[in-house]
């Protein structure tokens, strides 16, 4: 029959409705819904609010989604389904079977499936388990006497393509009761056409190789849209191949939802003539709890009712009930424009996605595949001038294919967050043996759902241009950042495949034990201080603290860099601060013993000035009243002493020369904290870990010449701020031949008579030679 008459036909049967029970139930349609909705309506003004997901508790908060007036038509058919199970028993077979038959004729005129018979089941895969049993018991006649006897002399096989969903072939063989090896997985394509497609030259090989050994060709599961890629297998060769070796074809996959369209490939309207197919209207329409559908053709009822495909049961044929009123509610035109608007959005992605660089697509010969399969890739690192700000070192074979392989971390960053920015996408991130990390937009199993439009799309492709600046610019970091750390003392690089950033590397400290891989505590508290340090620069980088596993050693993860940076002072800085965070931690370490050994020092210092006090003195001068009329006429000149703790030398001295010289001493001076072998003038603004202006081919003429000069100025300044200082150390340096201007100084303070150059009357004071040296280079500067 034309498609044309047929769907004719379809509106036609939807009209008008013979049975008496069923047109006062559709009388009552809409009564009822309304009843439902003024219930609800009541209930909230009783409670004074609305009722939203966060009310109901329980694992059901916050997951309730809109389903829209279909959704509830669908849901409406299920609370039907128990109120008509209570009818009498003829009413309830008449009602039934009217519901079966119609649902299974609209079913059969929409997807183009002519004298089709219809399974409704739960489980997505039980109308194929189904579908394999009647095929045993139509290949197998004396299956029912003898049972798997017959099975033995005759081990059947089930062919299933390596594209197929995981699981499959499993949960047949657990159904059935089969051992694994009637199980065949045929490979798909390697030389010509799409790596996702059954090899049908080499599934004949094997359908002859079984029969040579006796056993016997079952059944083939064909897919029209893999579960992955959404890839047609060549329906119509395979068609040919199983009518000539008596095999059943069975056909699932979602690019069967297009037969309902007026134009189909001519790969998924070969489907049509398949033996039987499985297809999922629920996701296709968005309607919830609406069963899946396995059309067959049989003419057999007797098999089809032992292979448990019909029923003699009333209640099990109200499964179709709620597909049947969302049929009626929708129509064919409603049908046929859900499914026409979810192809429609894969298009403009696929479209759109084919103008944007390194965006690899992954189904481009399927034209109408309603399954757009994409990922950013790209082959050589720093070969785009666009993104090339720094010529990239030469790397090895080796080196390009890590890099290639870092990727698929790339590719579930980027899933992600095209998630967050874009939900109504529906996007989902998946890991495929060939080409990895994967990201899949499938409409027709979620833009009903989730509301997704055209909008939404170009959103989506918006956002990815965004992101493509980060993923390459992280790209071509990644080996430079591995080399550096590789080429540096007291880092450690770890080969992190999940991380999508720069890189992950480890400070190895003084007491870290390379040999064993468990929690360092030490190592927590210095990774936790770099962490900070690192976070108070302010850079575009971003870093954390890792792994989540507690009883793995602790690493600095270097997040995604969204401009050039110079991965050698990022490095550079990462070790500096580390070293320092050690010193200075064993520095307080040791502060505690070197104090507790100064206390005791003082302690028995202080004792023996007190012994040496008591015979100095004499006994008499203890004794409370002598003592105080021998100190009234022969006082004693005694000195004050006692004991000063130096914290920088870690040394117990005498506070003799604070009392004779009425000052306390300056001590010994701490050394200056190492810098790193390079420092990095940067102009003002400019955020840590950029590269040189110098070295990018990015900037203006005009620009350029500014910035260097700008550089060149603060180098010569800088030049002149290290000569003035070497000048004045190397006078330092000689103590036996002192400056003229400080021999005038020292006998002008020696006669009370301030010098005449002097501004400062504490330049007699210790420390003053340093205020001299540097007053002159601040009134140069």
């Amino acid at each position: 029959m034309p498609p044309e008459r047929s769907r004719s036909y379809f509106r036609a049967s939807c009209k008008p409705i013979a049975d008496p029970t069923l047109a006062e139930m559709g009388k009552n349609l809409k009564e009822a819904v309304k009843m439902l909705e003024d219930s609800q309506t009541r209930t909230e003004e009783e409670n004074g609010k609305k009722l939203v997901s966060g009310d109901i508790p329980g694992p059901l908060q916050g997951r309730i989604q809109n389903i829209g007036e279909q959704g509830h038509m669908a849901l409406l058919g299920h609370s039907l389904g128990a109120y008509i199970s209570t009818l009498d028993k003829e009413k309830l077979r008449k009602l039934t079977t009217r519901i079966l038959s119609d649902t299974t004729l609209w079913l059969c005129r929409i997807f183009r499936y002519e004298n089709g018979c219809a399974y409704f089941h739960e489980e997505e895969r039980e109308g194929l388990a189904k579908i394999c049993r009647l095929a045993i018991h139509s290949r197998y006649e004396d299956f029912v006497v003898d049972g798997f006897n017959v099975l033995y002399n005759k081990k059947p096989v089930i062919y299933l393509s390596a594209a197929a969903r995981p699981g499959l072939g499993q949960y047949l063989c657990n159904q059935l009761g089969l051992p694994f090896p009637c199980l065949c997985r045929v490979p798909c394509n390697t030389m010509f056409g799409s790596q996702h497609q059954m090899d049908v030259a080499f599934l004949e090989k094997l359908i002859k190789d079984d029969i040579e050994r006796g056993r016997l060709p079952l059944l083939l599961v064909a897919n029209a849209g893999t579960a992955a890629v959404g890839h047609t297998d060549k329906i119509g060769r395979l068609k040919e191949l199983c009518e000539q070796y008596g095999i059943w074809l069975h056909v699932e996959g979602v690019n069967l939802a297009t037969l309902a369209l007026g134009y189909v490939s001519s790969s998924v309207l070969a489907a049509a003539k398949c033996d039987s197919m499985t297809m999922t209207p629920g996701p296709w329409l968005g309607l919830p709890a609406v069963p899946a559908v396995t059309l067959y053709k049989h003419d057999d009822p007797a098999l089809t009712l032992v292979a448990g495909l019909t029923s003699n049961k009333p209640t099990d044929k109200l499964r179709a009930l709620p597909l049947w009123l969302s049929l009626q509610y929708l129509g064919l035109d409603g049908f046929v424009e859900r499914i026409k608007h979810a192809c429609q959005l894969s298009q403009r992605l696929q479209e759109s996605l084919k103008k944007v660089n390194y965006i690899k697509i992954l189904v481009e010969d399927e034209l109408s595949s309603p399954v757009v399969v994409f990922r950013f890739f790209q082959e050589l690192p720093g070969s785009d001038p666009v993104f090339k700000a720094v010529p990239v070192p030469n790397m090895t074979p080796s080196a390009v294919g890590r890099e290639r392989h870092s990727c698929d971390a790339l590719n579930r960053w980027l899933g992600e967050q095209l998630k967050q920015l874009v939900p109504a996408g529906g996007l989902t991130v998946m890991d495929l043996e060939a080409e990895g990390t994967c990201l899949r937009f499938s409409p027709l199993m979620t833009a009903a759902v989730l509301g997704t439009r055209g909008e939404d799309v170009d959103q989506l492709v918006a956002c990815i241009e965004s992101k493509l600046p980060v993923l390459c610019c992280t790209l071509q970091l990644r080996e430079e950042f591995k080399q550096e750390v590789e080429a540096t003392a007291g880092l450690l690089y770890v080969d992190d495949p999940n991380w999508p950033g720069i890189g992950v590397v480890r400070y190895e400290h003084a007491n870290d034990d390379k040999s064993s891989l468990k929690s360092d505590p030490e190592g927590e508290k210095i990774h936790a201080g770099l962490l900070k340090k690192l976070n108070e620069l302010e850079s575009d980088l971003t870093f954390k603290i890792g792994p989540e596993y507690k009883s793995m050693k602790s690493c600095l993860y270097v997040g995604m860099a969204s401009d050039d940076v110079d991965a050698a002072e990022l490095v550079e800085t990462i070790v500096a601060t580390a070293r320092e965070i050690e010193e200075n931690s064993r520095l307080l370490e040791n502060m505690t013993e070197v104090v507790r050994k100064g206390i005791q020092e003082a302690q028995v210092e202080l004792q023996k000035a007190s012994e040496e006090r008591l015979l100095e003195e004499g006994v008499l001068r203890q004794i409370p009243v002598v003592g105080s009329v021998l100190n009234w006429f022969s006082p004693v000149q005694a000195l004050q002493k006692g004991r000063t703790f130096n914290l920088t030398a870690g040394s117990l001295e005498s506070t003799e020369p604070i009392y004779v010289y009425k000052a306390q001493g300056a001590g010994v001076t701490l050394p200056p904290t190492p810098s790193g072998s390079r420092t990095k003038q940067r102009l003002p603004g400019q955020k840590p870990f950029k590269r040189s202006l110098r070295g990018s081919d990015a900037l203006s003429e005009t620009s350029s010449v500014s910035h260097i000069e700008d550089l060149e100025k603060v180098e010569r300044l800088s030049g002149g701020l290290e000569q003035i200082t070497l000048e004045a150390s190397s006078t330092e340096g000689h103590p036996g031949a002192p400056s003229p201007q400080h021999t005038d100084q020292t006998e002008a303070f020696q006669k009370g008579v301030p010098h005449p150059e002097d501004d400062h009357p504490q330049m007699g004071k210790p420390g003053c030679r340093d205020l001299r040296l540097t007053q002159p280079v601040n009134s140069h500067l």
